[in-house]
């Protein structure tokens, strides 16, 4: 055996011993879900107290609007970090990196810095004799310097292609209707989290209401269109929680989709044409898990007749309608058939 297969051999035993998987899966599925519950336990949260606090008039919703929102840069580093199987040291130091991340560059930020340090963290902790100063030290000054000079880049990037969605939106209100709405909701029901998406581009205003849309069109649609596999509980779990749960069912038979898909392509120009209706970056691509996706549109517009009559039909009453009869047409036709929706619950 050459010395550098011998090389190469010992630094992938040594990747393996430190947990380090450099694939698409760790940094893009599992950091950027976890990236998503760091931000529902600090920003979307937050929102949601701060949304109910200024309507209402409730001031301590407001105080604790702003902690939960504070939070934000520490909350992502250290979900990011758990997702990437970090050790202790590295999971704490995280919170600083997060910190440093999301304040230098936004949320993107945090994301990129969050990944580099606790990669490299894992890789020198309990290698020393004083890893109680090394793997820290390590952890939070690479994130931190990752923060500052590559944070502001990535993140420019990300906020001027939003901005161009955005734009867009506005301009060609029924094309990028549809496409906003297919595309977030279709990334809703894939292992990759929309909400991060969302935040990470900056979504707001029209393009924000779309993506909206199209997540209630796949997570009510489901939930109603398998209610006589799933009954209650899968109501339940796909209505308020998600429709990635599918997901497996999906693989199995890609047909099932097309009903979702289908009714997030009439809800988004109607929303965008329509009702006009908008939403926050937080919120836009959460659906109707915990309510969050209609409560982003009610933070994000005046209230009035055309709001809620709009929220109620795009985010609930279409989706519950249409997909339903899109998928009685391909029962129809042999593309679906009975029992390919059920879930193990």
């Amino acid at each position: 055996m050459s010395e550098a297969v011998q090389n190469q051999s010992k630094f992938r035993a040594f990747l393996a011993r430190k947990q380090i998987n450099i694939t698409a899966k760790a940094y893009f599925l599992d950091a950027m879900s976890a990236m998503a519950l760091g931000l529902f336990s600090s920003l979307l949260i937050g929102t949601i107290f701060d949304t109910i606090g200024s309507r209402f008039g409730i001031e301590l919703f407001v105080t604790i609007a702003g902690y939960a929102k504070g939070a934000t840069g520490a909350a992502l580093g250290v979900a990011i970090a758990h997702a990437l199987h970090a050790p202790p040291f590295v999971l704490f130091s995280a919170a600083a990196v997060g910190i440093a991340g999301n304040t230098l560059g936004g949320p993107v930020g945090a994301y990129v810095a969050t990944i580099i340090a606790a990669e490299l963290g894992k890789a020198v902790s309990k290698e020393t004799k004083v890893d109680i100063l090394v793997t820290p030290f390590v952890t939070i000054v690479s994130g931190t310097l990752v923060a500052m000079f590559i944070g502001p880049v990535v993140s420019g990037l990300m906020n001027a292609l939003g901005e161009f969605i955005m734009m867009a939106t506005e301009m060609q209100p029924l094309l990028m209707g549809i496409i906003v709405s297919v595309v977030v909701g279709i990334v809703l029901t894939l292992p990759i989290s929309s909400a991060a998406l969302c935040v990470m581009l900056s979504l707001g205003g029209l393009a924000a209401g779309a993506a909206t849309a199209g997540c209630c069109a796949q997570m009510v649609g489901f939930a109603v269109m398998s209610f006589a596999e799933n009954r209650w509980g899968g109501l339940v779990a796909q209505g308020l929680g998600t429709s990635m749960l599918q997901m497996s069912n999906i693989i199995k038979n890609p047909r099932i989709w097309i009903p979702a898909i289908f009714t997030s392509a009439i809800t988004g120009p109607i929303s965008t044409m329509v009702f006009k209706l908008e939403s926050i970056p937080a919120a836009a691509g959460m659906g109707t898990c915990g309510l969050v996706g209609p409560l982003g549109i009610f933070s994000a517009m005046e209230s009035s007749a055309s709001m809620w009559i709009g929220m109620l039909l795009v985010c609930f009453v279409l989706p519950a309608v249409l997909t339903p009869i899109f998928s009685w047409a391909l029962k129809r036709i042999g593309w679906i058939h009975d029992g390919d929706l059920k879930l193990d619950l």
